[in-house]
């Protein structure tokens, strides 16, 4: 008899994950699960799984979070699926901290929960830690530099862009006064951006546009999973773009597919997120 899974499907600004707790069920083969149960139609339908439990208490935090994207392949981390996390640990009741230490693959990160009047997780902020630039492992930087992805930027529309990694490589593309974001071929560019050999790990693309100031509209080719509804790294990596190029203070609002996330990049060098998180419903499935 095949094993039967309790799953909670969640979603941060439209960015989709089915959680389980992994302190109650063992999922042996999450790559597998993770590409099976994301498929639309076929499956549960998600951005990927993420794999709840409590953290060993040598590392200073609190539980620990795996996630895998649709296609299978292990992220270091996502800034949704954090404030989701928070949300699911406190209103089911796993924990009364309202500051809860997430141990990922990028390090800890800390949530700040906070709650409406029915005592329910409202919005989470997460410290995302701070920002890297210079990182040899995940960007090529001469190859980039030496005009090799100019004919794809090109033809999007790029007026400059940005390699920034938080804990995760992300490329902030700005796009050019007057280019048609909502209806640039992001499946085509996106894709091709993402397996560049100047990302040596892949890479997670944005495509930026400022708005008004303070506010940039940004939507997203996510390293594994194809356009998605938000990406939490991926509007912190934006943000300090914008910061860095002087479009916007160090505290804006990006504006995505499913929601508005708002970045600080504080005076520590660390970049503080601020977003809702929610649930979308429960169910069983078979492990594949």
């Amino acid at each position: 008899m095949r094993k039967v899974i309790h799953f909670t499907k969640m979603h941060g600004a439209g960015n989709d994950y089915i959680y389980v707790d992994t302190d109650r069920y063992d999922i042996p083969d999450p790559s597998a699960a993770a590409v099976a149960w994301s498929r639309y139609h076929f499956g549960i339908g998600s951005d990927g799984l993420v794999l709840i439990a409590r953290a060993d208490g040598d590392t200073g935090a609190d539980f620990s979070m795996r996630i895998f994207n649709a296609d299978g392949s292990e992220a270091m981390m996502c800034g949704n699926a954090s404030r989701c996390i928070g949300k699911y640990l406190y209103d089911k009741g796993l924990t009364d901290k309202r500051r809860i230490r997430l141990k990922t693959l990028s390090g800890v990160k800390t949530l700040e929960l906070h709650l409406d009047s029915m005592d329910s997780v409202e919005s989470v902020t997460v410290d995302m830690l701070e920002p890297l630039f210079d990182v040899d492992a995940l960007y090529n930087k001469v190859r980039a530099e030496d005009g090799h992805l100019a004919p794809v930027l090109r033809e999007a529309g790029c007026e400059e862009a940005v390699f920034v990694s938080m804990g995760n490589p992300h490329f902030v593309v700005f796009l050019q006064p007057g280019t048609d974001l909502e209806n640039l071929d992001i499946t085509n560019i996106g894709s091709r951006l993402e397996r560049d050999d100047s990302f040596p790990q892949r890479c997670n693309i944005e495509f930026a546009q400022l708005r008004r100031p303070g506010v940039i509209r940004a939507r997203v080719w996510e390293r594994g999973s194809g356009i998605t509804m938000a990406c939490g790294t991926g509007a912190c990596a934006t943000a300090v773009a914008a910061a860095q190029t002087r479009r916007c203070p160090r505290r804006s609002d990006i504006v995505m597919d499913g929601g508005t996330l708002s970045i600080d990049w504080r005076l520590d060098n660390h970049v503080y997120m601020t977003g809702p998180a929610a649930f979308a419903f429960e169910g069983e499935v078979e492990l594949p």
